[in-house]
């Protein structure tokens, strides 16, 4: 078992920990890039079926959600199974999710296409509790933010990367047809075509990622981490009880939901004659700066976080992200489309920074609390499907008031949370 006694120091981790540390930047490396193909899939998707802005968001919804249903039921597997054995298994259930796309390709049905996401967004799920609080624990508690900040630069080149294959391989097809000329079995036949483009991408992820399953299930036994097994894993929810870690999850909630949003709008937002205009495919590949904005912050900020203050750097990035939002809504041409692309720079460091602020002195309940946050990244199905919402009844620029709202709070959070927590909340 990956589990301790209490030889082991609270919230500390034994074994081959430097060789793990690789190992888990790798996992933030895979989710992190599975999780950005939905910001290609949702504009083929909207063409493919016809979608509204609202309906289209539905991807993000069904992907997200399962964050709100898996995220105390993953920390109780990790609780039980140990971190490495939990990691397999949601490595396994994200290869079953990708190998759902093959009845969803052959009937070309939207819903069933909602339906392998929701399992991929499970097995995700599974892996980003693991993957969090173990990082967090590899190391000293002093450099931990810097540390987690390290690792989602991983994740970051995930995004960067997965996206601009994405786009050429799921975009590029039939790009000169469309679903709104067709009809009948041609619309069929079309829908068919182009959703095949879309099973083979995840049938080479499936490969992979069965792959490395069976490679860490094989090092199951290669670290041993401190867990505090008492109680029901509800009682999660008593740490809701201290200020500090309650306002960090509202703002995961509020920052996934803002950043997938964003994210989810780039490709529809850029085509617009207002702004860039041009093609799916074009818009697409510019997606790369989005989330290559966040891969150069997060390397960065992990070496500003040693010496800035993690609370005082997170109130001013979420300020910058709203700045830009201001800049976007307000402008035409490359500038509003360059001002939405460098959000991503400000979103860097908020996710490890708001988790570790969150999280701080946690200890042997770093599982239940990685449980919890993660619960809260169910924002990315409420905010973004909101945002869709009311892109439909006002426009696109206007709705991008709502994950500058987001950001508002974040930045409260910053300076709330701006000194380490006081040894109450610590206990």
């Amino acid at each position: 078992m990956a589990t301790t006694t209490s030889a082991v120091p609270a919230g500390s981790a034994t074994g081959r920990v430097g060789d793990l540390r690789w190992f888990v930047f790798g996992l933030f490396f895979i989710f992190g890039g599975i999780t950005s193909l939905n910001d290609v899939i949702i504009p083929k998707l909207k063409e493919l079926f016809t979608l509204s802005h609202a309906a289209a968001m539905l991807v993000q919804t069904a992907f997200f959600v399962a964050y709100a249903l898996f995220s105390l039921p993953a920390a109780a597997i990790v609780r039980r199974a140990g971190y490495l054995r939990t990691a397999a298994i949601g490595l396994a259930t994200m290869t079953a999710g990708c190998l759902l796309f093959i009845p969803a390709s052959a009937t070309a049905t939207f819903g069933l296409f909602l339906a392998a996401l929701f399992v991929l967004g499970a097995g995700i799920t599974i892996v980003q509790v693991v993957a969090n609080p173990l990082i967090s624990l590899l190391g000293a508690p002093a450099t931990a933010h810097s540390r987690l900040t390290f690792a989602q630069a991983f994740n970051s080149l995930g995004t960067t990367i997965f996206p601009r294959v994405g786009s050429v391989l799921i975009l590029g097809g039939l790009a000169g047809v469309s679903a709104a000329t067709l009809t009948g079995p041609a619309l069929d036949t079309y829908r068919t075509a182009a959703s095949h483009a879309i099973v083979t991408t995840y049938l080479g992820l499936a490969a992979a990622l069965a792959v490395i399953a069976a490679a860490v299930w094989s090092r199951r036994h290669a670290v041993s981490v401190a867990i505090d097994h008492t109680g029901s894993i509800l009682h999660a929810f008593t740490l809701l009880r201290r200020p500090r870690f309650a306002f960090g999850a509202a703002c995961i909630f509020l920052y996934v939901g803002a950043e997938v949003a964003i994210g989810s709008l780039i490709v529809t937002y850029l085509t617009q004659p207002g702004v860039w205009g041009g093609s799916d495919v074009a818009a697409g590949n510019h997606v790369f700066y989005y989330w290559g904005g966040a891969l150069v912050g997060r390397f960065a900020g992990a070496a500003i976080l040693r010496v800035v203050s993690p609370g005082k750097t997170l109130a001013a990035v979420a300020t910058g992200a709203i700045v830009l939002l201001l800049i976007s809504a307000n402008t035409s041409g490359a500038v509003a489309g360059w001002a939405l692309l460098a959000i991503g720079l400000m979103n860097s460091i908020m996710f490890p920074t708001i988790f570790s602020l969150a999280s701080e002195g946690l200890g042997p309940r770093a599982a239940e609390g990685s449980g919890v946050i993660a619960t809260a990244i169910v924002g990315g199905a409420v905010i973004p499907l909101l945002t869709g919402a009311l892109a439909d009844r006002t426009s696109l620029q206007f709705a991008l008031a709502l994950p500058a709202a987001c950001y508002a709070v974040i930045a409260a959070f910053g300076i709330y949370a701006r000194w380490p927590a006081p040894d109450r909340e610590t206990s």
